[in-house]
């Protein structure tokens, strides 16, 4: 489980550390930095999956992704005693992302590359990477440090060169991921690569889960719910049939969910409803139904990652189904780690419910995002390597 994140210079992020427990909740007013704060999740997600660099260029470039602020407003500026305004800097732009967990803690940090003649002269480079025992970074407690193009591995009380060229481009995870001298790189990428991830669920007419596929086992629902009547089916035979049929019935009374064989292979979804001769077909089913079923195929997976998150959940879905979407996902979070965020009223209030909600709203002051009432002894420890 993950205790801690860390988050710096990025987009409306100048300086944020977030306290995590296992079902968290992260709420705030429209432009306080909860997709900002989401993106940056996502990046660090895509460290152990090679495309971090690529995922900065799909925001428009590192340059364009940097804090826009001062690199630090003084309290004059906060109490309005003085404008906001820059100075010279005083230390190198970098984007800075980390995390720290039960057992290890990771941090990157990424920034522009020197002045050269080629054509991927903005491409961003990985400037500093660096894995740690324990849950707060200390330099006796580092294990593998990645410094520009060399990796150094701890061998006792001395360090061992892994990688002298690594490519700027590159995380440590994809040149010694496999390393079998490195298991901690190994491990960490791991855990990193089965966060999961919902956010934009299909619904539309031409949706892949409306339409019928090809059923096969699948104990992980598709990001974009391509395979929903084989993950229900799947739950149905090898995960936990009984939560199934208890959240359709929480949210439609008197329903029940079936899955239709077809010729070749094809499995298809259909609702059978109360008062209705024949049951209701995935393309007839509404959009926030067809959502509903999709969440509840997500969250009652069989194989549970070790981070679940789920972005605005409440998306197309009628206030009616907030609490039981709330109470599946309070389900859910006692066997993996909840991220939801959201801004529905009635979803919050059911999740906040639960003893283990830790809810975090974000507001933003100056234009920067950062966690109500949250006091400078009110962070984690944190410390970003040198």
């Amino acid at each position: 489980m993950l205790h801690t994140l860390a988050v710096a210079n990025y987009r409306s992020i100048n300086s944020l550390v977030l306290p995590l427990g296992q079902l968290n909740l992260i709420t705030g007013a429209n432009g306080s930095g909860k997709s900002n704060l989401y993106r940056a999740l996502r990046l660090l997600a895509e460290t152990a999956q090679g495309g971090v660099v690529n995922a900065l260029a799909r925001e428009g470039g590192l340059e364009s992704s940097f804090w826009a602020g001062p690199e630090q407003i003084s309290r004059r500026m906060r109490s309005g005693e003085a404008p906001v305004q820059g100075g010279p800097r005083q230390h190198a732009m970098r984007l800075r992302l980390g995390f720290a967990g039960e057992d290890f803690g990771y941090a990157i940090a990424l920034g522009l590359p020197e002045p050269s003649r080629s054509a991927f002269a903005l491409d961003p480079e990985i400037k500093r990477e660096c894995i740690w025992a324990g849950a707060s970074y200390r330099p006796a407690s580092l294990l593998v440090d990645r410094a520009g193009p060399m990796v150094r591995l701890r061998e006792g009380r001395s360090w061992q060169v892994l990688a002298q060229h690594l490519p700027s481009y590159d995380s440590l995870f994809d040149q010694i991921g496999n390393d079998p001298s490195c298991p901690e790189v190994f491990q960490l990428r791991e855990t990193i690569r089965r966060w999961r991830f919902y956010d934009h669920f299909r619904s539309d007419a031409e949706a892949p889960a409306r339409q019928p596929q090809l059923g096969t086992r699948t104990p992980v629902l598709h990001h974009d719910g391509r395979d929903l009547a084989a993950a229900l089916q799947t739950i149905r035979e090898i995960g936990d049939r009984a939560a199934l049929d208890a959240a359709i019935d929480d949210a439609f009374p008197g329903s029940r969910l079936h899955i239709d064989f077809q010729a070749g292979g094809r499995f298809a979804v259909e609702l059978r409803q109360e008062g209705l001769l024949r049951p209701l077909s995935a393309a007839e089913l509404s959009d926030g139904t067809l959502r509903y079923l999709l969440l509840v195929a997500a969250l009652l997976t069989p194989r549970p990652p070790s981070l679940m998150v789920l972005n605005e959940p409440e998306t197309s879905l009628h206030p009616d189904l907030l609490p039981a979407l709330g109470r599946l996902i309070i389900a859910a979070s006692q066997h993996t780690q909840v991220w939801v965020v959201s801004h529905a009223s009635r979803l919050i209030a059911t999740l906040k419910q639960s003893p283990a909600c830790n809810a975090l709203e974000l507001d933003k002051a100056l234009g920067q995002t950062g966690i109500r009432g949250q006091g400078l002894l009110d962070e984690p420890a944190w410390h970003w390597p040198d």
